[in-house]
């Protein structure tokens, strides 16, 4: 007789797991084994508790129990785990009820606001201020119901009126109330909540409130049964995010797209882990095999060499082994060794294509054009787009390229850019734009001929059923063109994450010109789990003034993104030298405590200035460790780098140095204000996304320093700050 039984975890518990000692959580994981092996084992005491049919207890250790709901014959859900003299008390604290809009088990934690104005008492010789107007008023009960907001905790919903109030419950309250209530009280308007922020996780059909059965198997009720994933989220090596999602997360990881489909968010709103997870999700689905039919990729090679990380750490190698995990770049350069194409030619950055233009223009004596320009029209219209002809190069759009070129000035550029190639080559070297481009052109060369039958019939297959790219907003057109054509349109073929606020290269495209519809298939999360209110408020002063694109010729903003976290303001400190800021920093690092544990960074705008912080602290004896193209090379000790460095990082305090005027923006750029504005102001938005990109790089605690004239991204309120 079978005497096993199913038993999950709703991501609640864990919180309180988590707090216990090393020793504990390994009982907790103990008794997990057992009670799933065998429910009715003795020593695991199960019994059903007065006050709630359904809540049982059971025994894990001397001194805790498991608060279990009984779902239905022999399944079970570990909702808590309690010390045993907290398990009776929290009888009447604590309901479970099913969301009637989600359709999720929620745990409802029903005891009193303890500061709010709730069960005060004023002494009768004390006059009694004037009672303030509840935070939520102007919304009737229907109308927060219909929002999701948990019924049990109306009552004191509804006593409400200040924000600290409101913090004090919604650091107990079930996600979808805090979601709610803290974007009502942050202005957003009712409708916008309704469609924003409750109709992602609204359960797909009626909910039945007594029906646990098919509420824990919901999205919305955020649970693991996995016996290994169990392990993993009990153990120290990983965090929760490699198993938990948020219900509005989840939708978009399991949904089926017919055709491409794209998430956008703030930084910290979990986009690449919404990445991650549909990659695992699409591989569930594959058929047995061998190959890698999922393609994972992004720009930065720091980036690549995480999300590998990651996605072991969430599937193990069982899932990595039918993913291709790859840098854009990389995958390019494979396609034309393939091909056999480039030979032994050695790959130079594209930074240094501006000198190589140069010493073209010098040896040739060609005078009549700007080497920033030629570089500009190269590498973003005629790589950029892959255009093979001249006749391709008269009939192309230049868009953001600012000056318009006759028919004439065009035939000589093309003639330009054929002889400068050749000249490369005959250097020997070539560039990852030029590399883009061919391996594009090859993969679309492929596809067209599989569509005109010139293929090698039956034998021809597109190289991935699924492409998932993370940081989208950073691949350039030539990239998209090889990525579409590296995979059948169709179901799920393509899904992109990414922030256009985060770009921070000079890579502009519209996808819907590339063959890449996203229309009515985009998402945007707008909660960040990384930063507090305060840092990310900062952030945002940050972004005044600029209008970014959303990758389909359209606006994106930053309306609606916010925090629930909570911590001191950021500090904004100028000096007047250099050596002084460098001073400020030793300074703010003793604030801290001299941290050495890899929680603390320093980013500074340029390769000169990280020199001469790691030179400061290293002659003090602090132990530096430089953020190179693959990152950190070490955990451990006081990270430094560059603001390009920091894409993808995490630390929990973090200096910002060198934030001036000439530095951010850079100087150079300047000189493009009034000859090419366009370029001057895509120039500057990149600038200005590199200093938003590090401002949210931190957890906790920012601190960000200048010296002379701070940068003009600081708006006078930030620099104004360090005067009080």
């Amino acid at each position: 007789m079978n005497t096993g039984a199913t038993l999950r975890m709703l991501d609640r518990a864990d919180k309180e797991i988590m707090k216990l000692t090393r020793a504990d959580i390994g009982a907790v994981y103990e008794f997990m084994h057992k009670f799933r092996h065998n429910p009715e084992n003795p020593g695991l005491n199960l019994k059903s508790l007065n006050g709630d049919a359904r809540l049982m207890s059971a025994r894990v250790s001397k001194d805790y129990r498991a608060l279990l709901l009984h779902i239905a014959e022999r399944d079970y859900l570990l909702v808590a785990v309690k010390h045993r003299s907290e398990v009776y008390d929290d009888l009447n604290r604590y309901a479970y009820r099913i969301n009637r809009v989600t359709g999720g088990i929620e745990v409802v934690d029903l005891e009193p606001v303890g500061d709010s104005i709730i069960g005060r008492v004023v002494p009768p010789e004390v006059e009694p201020a004037p009672t303030p107007k509840p935070l939520f008023d102007a919304y009737t009960d229907a109308q927060l119901i219909e929002l999701g907001v948990s019924e049990p905790l109306l009552p004191q919903i509804r006593e409400l009126t200040t924000e600290a109030d409101l913090l004090a419950l919604l650091d107990r309250a079930p996600q979808l109330t805090t979601d709610v209530l803290f974007a009502l009280f942050d202005g957003k308007p009712y409708d916008e909540v309704l469609q924003q922020i409750t109709e992602p996780v609204r359960a797909d059909e009626p909910v039945d409130t007594e029906d646990f059965e098919a509420a824990v198997e919901r999205p919305a009720t955020q649970v693991t049964s996995d016996d290994e994933a169990l392990q993993a989220m009990l153990g120290e090596s990983f965090e929760r995010w490699q198993i938990f999602l948020h219900p509005t997360q989840r939708k978009l990881v399991e949904r089926k797209y017919n055709g491409p489909a794209r998430v956008g968010g703030g930084p910290g709103t979990g986009k690449t882990i919404v990445a991650l997870h549909r990659v695992a999700h699409l591989a569930r689905q594959l058929p047995p095999g061998s190959d890698k039919p999922i393609l994972l990729t992004t720009f930065n090679r720091n980036l690549a060499a995480d999300l590998r990380a990651r996605l072991m750490a969430l599937g193990g190698q069982e899932l990595v082994s039918r993913v291709d995990i790859v840098n854009i770049d990389r995958l390019a350069s494979r396609v034309v060794s393939e091909a056999k194409v480039g030979g032994t030619r050695r790959v130079v950055d594209d930074n240094r294509v501006p000198e190589l233009w140069s010493e073209f223009l010098i040896e040739t004596g060609e005078s009549g054009w700007d080497a920033e320009f030629l570089t500009a029209e190269w590498t973003e219209v005629i790589l950029g787009q892959v255009l093979n002809s001249r006749a391709d190069y008269f009939k192309a759009r230049r868009p953001n390229r600012g000056r318009s070129l006759t028919r004439v000035e065009r035939d000589h550029i093309w003639q330009l850019t054929e002889r400068f190639t050749t000249w490369l080559e005959g250097q020997g070297v070539w560039t990852w734009r030029q590399i883009a481009q061919r391996a594009a052109r090859l993969e679309m060369d492929r596809a067209a001929a599989n569509g005109s039958g010139e293929s090698s019939g039956s034998h021809y297959r597109p190289r991935y059923r699924h492409v998932v790219v993370d940081e989208a907003q950073d691949l350039s057109a030539a990239h998209w063109k090889m990525l579409r054509a590296m995979v059948a349109p169709g179901q799920d073929d393509m899904f992109l994450t990414g922030d256009t606020h985060q770009r921070i290269y000079d890579n502009h495209v519209t996808l819907s010109s590339l063959g890449i519809n996203i229309r009515g298939r985009s998402s945007r999360l707008t909660l960040s789990y990384r930063t507090t209110r305060q840092i990310l408020a900062d952030a945002l002063q940050i972004m005044t003034g600029e209008v970014y694109d959303d990758l389909d010729g359209g606006e994106e903003d930053l309306a609606g993104y916010r925090s629930l976290l909570r911590g001191g303001k950021p500090t904004f400190r100028g000096a007047a030298t250099w050596a002084q800021e460098r001073d400020l920093i030793v300074d703010q690092l003793a604030g801290w405590g001299n941290p050495t544990d890899g929680s603390v960074a320093i980013c500074v705008p340029t390769k000169e200035l990280a020199g001469d912080v790691i030179a400061r602290l290293e002659a003090e004896g602090r132990p530096v460790v430089e953020i190179g193209p693959d990152g950190p090379k070490q955990p451990d000790g006081i990270h430094v780098g560059t603001m390009h460095r920091f894409k993808g990082l995490e630390y929990q305090r973090m200096i910002i140095s060198g934030v001036s005027d000439g530095l951010v923006p850079r100087q150079m750029i300047s000189r493009y204000r009034d000859s090419d504005p366009k370029r001057y102001q895509r120039e500057r938005q990149r600038d200005r996304s590199l200093l938003f990109v590090a401002a949210t790089r931190p957890r906790d605690e920012l601190a960000v320093f200048w010296h002379g004239t701070p940068s003009p991204f600081l708006t006078s309120r930030l620099v104004q700050r360090q005067l009080t």
